[in-house]
């Protein structure tokens, strides 16, 4: 990955090579930790944070429901992020903030460890792929479902909750699939290993409803937002797996993957095997947003 120079670690700055934490650690052990992937875009108006408050908000409400209480007020976390991107001289940058349980405590009982708080910023481009915006992904569906609702809480954007999603990765990329597709405990379309999902049909718009062992995503909110001020029709309800090989359109969001379009579904070919048109027009109004800066929605914070 690409380094940067600093990295902000419970209220100083210290250098990359110094961000370390010890190997007993709560969070090594048992996976410990919330977080969030955000991006700071190089707009035409200049820097800006997408969904700043929003997600310093869901790593709030993750911690809280892991119960971590974060030493820092969301406020002060804002100011952190802003202060890290400006001190790697990043216009554009990817920035991940991470709570997580230190030292203190071994074993399950995590109350006596320490909270750490973090964040790191680092230029990172199109998450699976430079081409794929247009091109498209060829994707599978995966063998690993989504955790049963009662079991893992999918809202909170934790490290332990990320086991099942390397489980999916994997096991596409070693198919060579970019991405891999999970299905609820129930059968029906959850979500990718880092990404939500929407379907296109008669030019009507499916994305599953977010009790589905999803994390509801910023990405996901905006085009929902977009797609209804577009004039498009959009419904939050189960779709059947076989949804997916008769879709006119199928596209993958995530603050990391944008709108990525998906060209196949366990090698059944997805519209043209390309970018569809309805996926076209939401791509380039959010992507318009986050390029130009003229953001009618206040989604964007400048730096």
């Amino acid at each position: 990955m690409n380094k940067s120079a600093k990295i902000w670690m419970n209220g100083e700055l210290i250098d990359w090579i110094d961000a370390k934490i010890h190997i007993l650690s709560h969070v090594v052990h048992y996976g410990s930790s919330t977080f969030e992937g955000i991006r700071c875009y190089d707009t035409l108006k200049g820097s800006a944070v997408l969904f700043l408050d929003e997600h310093i908000k869901r790593l709030r409400d993750s911690s809280k429901i892991y119960r971590i209480e974060i030493p820092y007020s969301e406020k002060e976390l804002k100011e952190a992020i802003i202060a890290t991107i400006k001190a790697n001289n990043f216009n554009a940058c990817y920035i991940r903030p991470l709570v997580y349980r230190g030292q203190g405590a071994l074993g399950v009982n995590p109350h006596r460890a320490s909270i750490e708080v973090a964040i790191a910023t680092w230029e990172w481009g199109t998450y699976l792929g430079e081409d794929v915006l247009e091109t498209g992904v060829d994707v599978r569906v995966s063998s690993w479902t989504r955790p049963a609702p009662n079991t893992l809480p999918s809202w909170a954007k934790a490290g332990g909750n990320y086991l099942n999603s390397q489980l999916i990765k994997m096991e596409a990329l070693m198919d060579d699939y970019a991405e891999g597709l999970a299905l609820d405990v129930n059968g029906y379309v959850s979500e990718g290993s880092g990404e939500n999902i929407f379907v296109i049909r008669d030019g009507i718009i499916y994305t599953p409803m977010s009790g589905q062992s999803i994390l509801p995503g910023f990405t996901r909110y905006a085009i929902m937002h977009i797609a209804k001020e577009q004039g498009y029709e959009v419904k939050e309800t189960l779709i059947p797996r076989e949804a997916l090989y008769v879709a006119d359109e199928v596209f993958l969001t995530g603050t990391a993957a944008e709108i990525t379009p998906v060209r196949s579904i366990d090698k059944y070919p997805i519209g043209n095997e390309k970018r569809g048109p309805i996926t076209e027009v939401l791509q380039k109004e959010y992507l318009k947003i986050v390029q130009t800066g003229e953001d009618p929605y206040n989604w964007l914070t400048f730096l």
